[in-house]
C-alpha cells in the first residue's frame, strides 16, 4: 500500500445504486487515516478496501445530509467496539452539531474512545494535534451549511549529501547545522541553504456538494489532489444550480483555474447509469491528469514536484 493515497468508499449522491455505495473517502498519509463524509454503509466498505477502525485518526463531515454522513453511527460505534488506542479528532460544521451527537448516541454501546470534537464555526485553520500536515476549513455554497477542507504538508528541506561532502560536513555537526540553520566550520558561517533544498509539501482538498464559489477555488488552489464533487452533466445545469451543486465541466474549471494537479470526479447522480459524459466534459476544460472515481478505487498522490 502506497504510503499516501484516496481510497474511494463510495461515490454516490443522494441515494446508493447497485454500483455505488453512499459517499465514504479515505485519505491515507503516512500513519494518519483521514475519513471524509462517511455515508450509509460506510463501515462495510472499510472492510471491503481493508481498512480498520484502528487505521482512523480523524473524521471530516462537510455536512449533515445523510449521504454525507449516516454511516457516522456505525463507524463510531466500530472504533469503540475495537477499542482502537488512540483519540480520534472529529471536525463538521458547529451548525450541525446536534445531528453530530444524535449520531455519535444513536444507540446504546459502550464508549472506550475519545472523539475529540473540532465543530467549525467559520472558514480557516483548524486544530490538528500530532498531524503531519495543518488542516483549514472554507464554506461551500450550498442549501445547508457546509465546509470543505484542504491539508497541507509543511515545505521542507532535503540535505545534499554531495555538499556536506564537499565542506567536509559529517556527523553531530549536520544535526545541529538542520536544527540552528547554520553553523561556523573552518573559518566561515556555513546555512542550511549551501547544503539542502527547499521541497514544497503535498496538499489535498475535498469539496463535496456545493454551487461555484470562492470557497472552493480556494481550497483547490495549487493542490496535487482535488477530490470534488461532479453530480451532474452540463445538459443538467439548471439542476445542479438549483439543488446546490457542480457539473463534471464546472468540477474541472474549478481544478484548471486553480493550477490542481491531479482531479478526481465523485458523487454521482443516479441519473447517470455510465460515467463517460462526465470525463468528456471534464477534459475539455481540464488538461492534467483525471480520475473518475469508482468505488473501491486506491488512488496514489502523484509524486512530489
Amino acid at each position: 500500500m502506497s504510503q499516501r493515497e484516496l481510497v474511494v468508499l463510495g461515490t454516490a449522491s443522494q441515494v446508493p445504486t447497485a454500483q455505488r455505495n453512499h459517499n465514504g473517502y479515505a485519505l491515507r498519509w503516512g500513519g494518519e487515516v483521514v475519513l471524509f463524509d462517511p455515508g450509509e454503509g460506510t463501515q462495510r466498505q472499510m472492510i471491503r478496501a481493508g481498512i480498520s477502525a484502528t487505521d482512523l485518526t480523524r473524521i471530516a463531515i462537510t455536512h449533515f445530509h445523510g449521504d454525507h454522513s449516516l454511516g457516522l453511527a456505525g463507524v463510531v460505534q466500530r472504533i469503540n467496539l475495537d477499542r482502537v488506542p488512540h483519540p480520534i479528532d472529529t471536525y463538521f460544521p458547529a451548525s450541525g452539531r446536534r445531528f453530530f451527537d444524535n449520531l455519535c448516541d444513536a444507540t446504546a454501546y459502550h464508549r472506550t474512545v475519545e472523539l475529540r470534537r473540532w465543530p467549525i464555526t467559520g472558514p480557516g485553520a483548524l486544530p490538528a494535534p500530532g498531524a503531519p500536515f495543518e488542516i483549514a476549513a472554507a464554506r461551500l455554497d450550498h442549501p445547508v451549511e457546509a465546509f470543505g477542507y484542504r491539508l497541507t504538508e509543511p515545505d521542507y528541506r532535503t540535505i545534499r549529501p554531495e555538499a556536506l561532502a564537499e565542506l567536509g560536513l559529517h556527523g553531530p555537526l549536520v544535526g545541529r547545522l538542520q536544527r540552528e540553520g547554520e553553523i561556523d566550520w573552518q573559518g566561515r558561517t556555513v546555512t542550511l541553504d549551501e547544503v539542502s533544498t527547499l521541497r514544497r509539501g503535498q496538499s489535498f482538498a475535498f469539496v463535496m456538494d456545493t454551487r461555484l464559489c470562492p470557497g472552493a477555488r480556494e481550497l483547490a488552489a495549487g493542490v496535487d489532489m482535488l477530490v470534488i464533487e461532479a453530480t451532474f452533466v452540463e445538459a443538467d445545469a439548471r439542476l445542479a444550480a438549483e439543488h446546490g451543486h457542480l457539473t463534471a465541466g464546472q468540477a474541472a474549471r474549478i481544478a484548471a483555474e486553480a493550477g490542481a494537479r491531479t482531479l478526481v470526479l465523485t458523487h454521482f447522480s443516479q441519473r447517470y447509469p455510465g460515467l463517460d459524459q462526465h470525463l468528456a466534459e471534464a477534459r475539455r476544460e481540464f488538461g492534467g491528469e483525471i480520475v473518475v472515481a469508482a468505488d473501491l478505487d486506491r488512488i496514489p498522490f502523484p509524486s512530489r514536484r
